[in-house]
């Protein structure tokens, strides 16, 4: 979720972690560089 532009605290709160930090965890395993995610409205401009 988070490769696909998915706020991490609505991930959190998803999650159940009561700590970001928790969550972050998972920003180390991504594939992706977090830099190059686009957010969800960028996405849909290209859908266009």
């Amino acid at each position: 979720m988070l490769e696909d532009g998915v706020n991490i605290r609505k991930l959190q709160v998803l999650l159940g972690h009561n700590d970001v930090k928790t969550t972050e965890i998972y920003t180390h395993v991504m594939n992706k560089d977090i830099h190059e995610i686009k957010t969800p409205l960028l996405a849909l401009e290209d859908d266009l």
